[in-house]
């Protein structure tokens, strides 16, 4: 239990906006959210994610549902999710096969663990391979845009997801990669949702860009 000597560093004015908290946080006033979490009415308690961090990595699994590329057109931009026309032609694409009650165990490969000439598609594939990981099917790039807000993929410290599926080409004959994404500033119009990465083997990707994870399937 804390003692009363912790809160020494704090000033008046950060305790008093912490109790400020509680009340508002519950949908209440100051002093009504006190009472309740002093009798114990009201319980803090820190957030649950669906996802695990580990030795640098993120976990995370889906579940397939059959949804076809143009419904899930339809299924994300019906929840507030813009989807770009290039994006459009991958999802519509024949090569988009989605399956249904395939639950995929995913591995989300921090940019930020490869060093900057290491950055780049043939090596982080390498990577995975070694790992005993193998190519995610396109469709988890949505199933994983709707089932973790821009608050989760914040909380997991990244901006995109790049499923590394194997490369749809678009109508111009470019091979495509999905992603998934929150946006700077304006996470509650959940914006970009699904972002699209040419498929580059040697480019090497910005170090701005290592606040991307990279995701594969993990073989049990």
């Amino acid at each position: 239990m804390g003692q009363v000597n912790e809160l020494k560093d704090f000033t008046r004015g950060q305790l008093d906006a912490a109790l400020m908290k509680i009340g508002q946080d519950a949908g209440m006033g100051t002093a009504d959210g006190i009472r309740a979490f002093l009798s114990g009415e009201l319980v803090i308690s820190r957030p649950s994610y669906s996802w695990r961090g580990q030795d640098g990595m993120i976990y995370l699994s889906v579940t397939s549902d059959g949804a076809t590329g143009a419904q899930w057109i339809k299924r994300l931009k019906k929840k507030g999710f813009r989807i770009g026309d290039y994006a459009k032609q991958v999802l519509c694409s024949p090569d988009f096969k989605p399956t249904s009650g395939v639950t995929y165990e995913i591995a989300v490969l921090k940019g930020m663990l490869f060093e900057d000439n290491n950055r780049i598609t043939l090596k982080i594939r390498a990577e995975a391979e070694k790992r005993g990981w193998t190519k995610p099917n396109a469709e988890i790039t949505c199933l994983i845009r709707e089932k973790f807000s821009d608050e989760e993929m914040e909380s997991m410290g990244l901006w995109r997801i790049v499923v590394m599926h194997e490369p749809i080409k678009d109508s111009d004959g470019v091979p495509i990669l999905l992603g998934a994404s929150r946006c700077l500033g304006l996470r509650f119009f959940k914006l970009l949702s699904l972002n699209l990465c040419p498929l580059k083997p040697k480019k090497i990707i910005p170090r701005m860009e290592i606040m991307r994870g990279i995701s594969f399937c993990v073989v049990e």
